[in-house]
């Protein structure tokens, strides 16, 4: 069963703008640190993994998070959610929302799987890119309850 995502309304920031891609990671990594989800050196491990592989999912959507190494950085399991609807370069694609997550352990692949199957939905990836209201972001990446 995937984990249960962590996605709060103090975790949603509408409207952002990044000059590039490294300033939207720098971003959600100071979100996850106000939250309390991560120590400050994390956010220099999301930089590292974006190094090393995009985090760009499609969708125009990115998910940046730290390395393997730097799970012993994270306090508490919980999602960073900021839209930008100018977009960012992604390093080729356009990324116009950035989830950034802060997961250790096991729960790591659970968030990601989360993810995937609510950001791999095309119309709910379009409602993220425009959504108005904190609520409308948590009720889309919430688990459906279809049936």
């Amino acid at each position: 069963m995937p984990t249960e995502l962590t996605l709060t309304t103090d975790a949603v920031r509408l409207g952002r703008t990044a000059s590039d891609r490294a300033d939207a990671v720098d971003q959600c990594g100071a979100l996850l640190v106000e939250l309390g989800a991560v120590e400050p050196g994390y956010v220099s491990a999301m930089h590292e993994r974006e190094a090393s592989i995009s985090t760009f999912v499609g969708e125009g959507i990115a998910i940046p998070h730290g390395t393997d190494a730097s799970r012993a950085l994270v306090k508490e399991t919980r999602l960073a959610f900021l839209q930008f609807p100018d977009g960012v370069d992604w390093g080729g694609p356009t990324a116009y929302v950035a989830i950034g997550i802060a997961a250790s352990g096991d729960e790591h692949l659970g968030v990601l799987s989360s993810l995937a199957s609510v950001l791999t939905d095309p119309e709910r990836a379009a409602r993220l890119r425009s959504a108005a209201d904190p609520s409308d972001v948590l009720a889309l990446l919430s688990p459906r309850r279809d049936g």
